[in-house]
């Protein structure tokens, strides 16, 4: 089932998306649905064409993998972790589809960009086993872990460089878990203006969603709602001869395969 969070006049909604039309639930927050909650049809069918399309929902965390792909962790002269390397994304920081990525000229110059898969946690988690963790999932979707470089060079820690905001697109739609069986054969690309930057598969994660979700619960208490941005692959703009970076006007879009694609333009303020 793919879910949209959306707004139509005034009001904002949760449906259920199927190809250009929307069936309208009587819902407005995507962690309504969670757990063993029941929703019900409005009967009301929306059109895609005039519903602004929202972030998915706003979690209560955002915890991140840093260089979960290897050939990314290589790219950035970085050794292989061989244990994950979690950071936390300040909710403050999404935005959906469509929406402005933006920043300051004055205070970062190289904004990057890094495709990945986004796990949604569905019922609360606190020391599952890797056998058992994808049962705690609600569903996928599309983040951009956008990142100010020389913030992140700077400050040597990645609080501001990973959380500016509008530094978090998300969306468009949520997929249930029901629906992508495995997480770990997903083809996820990046291409900004039109041109391919990164092409890689979730296949190539050296940390699972599986063995993620499994390991951030033995340390945090995962919520319904939560989310855990799992890494890019290679193809970052810092790592390319010479280096490349987001402006005025980039257009930058993430797809995976069976979720759809995740499109932001960029302004300089």
């Amino acid at each position: 089932m793919k879910l949209l969070r959306y707004r139509i006049g005034d009001h904002d909604h949760i449906g259920i998306l199927i190809g250009d039309e929307i069936i309208r639930l009587g819902l407005q927050d995507m962690t309504e649905l969670m757990g063993d909650a029941a929703y019900a049809e409005t009967g009301i069918l929306d059109t895609l064409a005039d519903a602004r399309i929202l972030p998915p929902l706003i979690p209560g965390k955002i915890l991140a993998i840093g260089r979960n792909y290897a050939e990314h962790a290589r790219e950035l002269n970085n050794e292989v972790p061989t244990e994950p390397l979690v950071f936390a994304v300040m909710p403050s920081a999404v935005i959906g589809a469509d929406d402005v990525i933006e920043w300051e000229a004055d205070l970062t110059a190289q904004v990057d960009w890094e495709g990945e898969l986004a796990v949604i946690i569905g019922k609360t988690a606190r020391r599952v086993s890797e056998a058992e963790a994808l049962d705690y999932v609600f569903g996928y979707t599309i983040a951009n872990d956008v990142s100010a470089r020389d913030l992140q060079t700077r400050d040597k820690q990645w609080v501001r460089a990973k959380g500016l905001d509008t530094f978090c697109p998300l969306g468009p739609t949520v997929v249930t878990r029901d629906d992508i069986p495995d997480p770990q054969n997903l083809r996820i690309a990046t291409t900004v203006d039109g041109v391919v930057k990164q092409d890689g598969s979730t296949a190539d994660m050296i940390f699972s969603a599986r063995h993620l979700i499994a390991y951030l619960s033995r340390a945090f208490t995962l919520n319904p709602g939560d989310m855990i941005l799992t890494g890019t692959p290679s193809g970052v703009g810092k790592a390319m001869d010479p280096p490349e970076f987001l402006g005025e006007g980039s257009v930058v879009s993430v797809e995976i395969e069976g979720i759809g694609k995740l499109t932001n333009r960029c302004r300089v303020l």
